[in-house]
């Protein structure tokens, strides 16, 4: 990619920070190009590159940040709602029926590669420089190694075997052939590790900013995805335990992790930071998820299975996670009463939704949750897998019930629960089984219902195997093969300009 684009590129960001639009920009004759070297000539330009680098995170436009599709609607959480002609790539990742050009499978690779591009910019325009300040030129680099981490986990997680690039290339150069998902992860863990030491602790950090316990908790789950590591969940035990030391705590709500007006939370970890105002910096699945009644686009519905997955007490009450999480008959869809013929599976989520109170029917695409790609509670359910599946079963235990105390316990602290103030006998106990096959099956379950609908259950359906995986997702993809579907296809677009992508 020339120096050009990569121009537009950074002055198109730095105009989206500053609350702008990029039309204009983009509309503008170039004047000249410039090398990494002419533009990385101070603290403010090497800030800029780097605020550029976050820009593929932000889900301001659902079809372009696709990752919904490929980890919840690919998997048995989710559907794609409406007809089956409108977003038809959508449907067709949910029935396994995905052609090369399917345009979810392109927006992925396209969105995250173009991160892994802007992180590479920042790192070749700041390596060997004296122009900028010793402080913001680690600082910057140490964010970007952590972004092209995070966007190579995705990647890695979808695609599977993939070309690494870790440098600005030549159209020559990027001609490159695909490496396996062993040597992906084998430089996501390098440059997490490379990227702690230089990140600010969480207590120093703007909201959204890269820090040590968000490289640390990457590193974590990719150590425990990276299975043909020798003692990968050791070492994604002991990496994940180190974030008790960080300042992080669960919250005392569960629904504190998915509201405007809680989102700066001691749970959140890394956040993908969504702004009120203008479109571009809003999270426009707000409307995407909403039901069309409602001024949304009703592109998500949940599943029965998703919604079964939750325990019930012995009277009956149910897991709070389940209405934190979905909405159902006979209770609200925050301010309105649910109507169940709005889905067509009769659930609709309340992720990444806001209520009209918040966010009117006018600015429908700019809403203000954020996303929270990484937060304690998933870490702790890491460390309970990785302990035992590493033969600690015992040791396991304890974060895996810190997760289901909390979940029990808001309605202790929810004063919007029935029957406020005390827990219902029998709701979430405590595990103290030490059986290694029960607490997987219990630790596998306990992950579906904590992290539902946040874009991670197809990625945890493949990586637990074949058996698993066709239980979980053949009875409503009768297409789905585990050998031909656990990654998704590298693009045709992809295909055509790479003729060397499979020597």
């Amino acid at each position: 990619m020339r120096i050009t684009k990569i121009l537009i590129l950074l002055f198109c960001a730095g105009a989206l920070a500053a609350g702008m639009g990029c039309n204009k920009i983009l509309d503008q004759e170039v004047q000249g190009s410039f090398t990494p070297g002419e533009f990385f000539t101070s603290d403010a330009n090497a800030l800029l590159a780097t605020n550029a680098a976050y820009k593929p995170l932000a889900f301001n436009a659902g079809a372009t940040n696709a990752i919904w599709v490929l980890g919840d609607v690919a998997s048995d959480d989710a559907i794609k709602g409406v007809n089956d002609g409108d977003q038809a790539d959508f449907i067709a990742v949910d029935q396994f029926n995905i052609a090369l050009n399917n345009a979810a499978v392109e927006a992925v690779w396209t969105n995250y590669y173009n991160g892994v591009f802007l992180c590479n910019v920042v790192l070749d325009g700041l390596t060997g420089n004296t122009a900028v300040t010793e402080a913001t030129a680690k600082s910057c680099m140490a964010q970007a190694k952590f972004l092209r981490a995070y966007y190579y986990f995705i990647l890695a997680s979808a695609y599977g075997n993939i070309p690494l690039h870790l440098k600005v290339e030549t159209a020559q150069e990027a001609q490159s052939p695909v490496v396996s998902q062993d040597l992906i992860f084998t430089q996501i863990e390098k440059d997490c590790s490379e990227a702690i030491p230089d990140l600010p602790g969480k207590a120093e950090a703007e909201l959204g900013r890269a820090t040590k316990g968000a490289a640390t908790a990457l590193l974590a789950k990719t150590y425990l995805f990276h299975t043909s590591l020798a003692n990968n969940y050791q070492l994604a035990a002991q990496t994940a335990a180190q974030l008790d030391g960080m300042g992080y705590s669960l919250t005392d709500r569960y629904y504190d992790n998915f509201s405007a007006a809680t989102k700066d939370n001691s749970e959140a970890i890394f956040t993908v930071n969504h702004v009120e105002g203008t479109r571009g910096l809003g999270n426009e699945l707000n409307a995407w998820f909403a039901p069309r009644s409602l001024a949304g686009y009703g592109f998500f519905y949940p599943t029965s299975s998703l919604v079964n997955n939750y325990e019930t007490a012995w009277g009956g009450e149910v897991d709070p996670r389940l209405d934190y999480t979905v909405a159902r008959t006979g209770q609200p869809y925050f301010e309105t009463d649910f109507d169940p013929s709005w889905s067509t599976t009769g659930y609709l989520t309340k992720k990444m939704v806001q209520p009209l109170s918040e966010v009117p029917t006018t600015t429908k695409n700019v809403g203000t949750v954020n996303y929270e790609a990484l937060r304690l509670a998933d870490l702790l359910l890491v460390q309970a897998e990785a302990l035992n599946e590493s033969g600690h079963s015992a040791d396991a235990l304890e974060p895996l019930n810190r997760v289901r105390k909390r979940a029990r316990e808001s309605y202790l602290f929810d004063e919007s629960l029935p029957g406020f103030g005390a827990v219902p006998a029998g709701l979430l106990p405590d595990i103290t089984t030490t059986d290694q096959v029960q607490l997987r099956n219990i630790i596998r379950r306990e992950r579906r219902s904590e992290l539902a609908l946040e874009f991670h259950r197809f990625f945890d359906v493949i990586r637990y195997g074949s058996a698993y995986a066709n239980a979980a997702l053949k009875p409503d993809a009768p297409n789905f093969d585990y050998n031909t579907h656990k990654w998704f296809p590298i693009p045709q677009s992809e295909r055509d300009a790479n003729p060397n992508l499979f020597k």
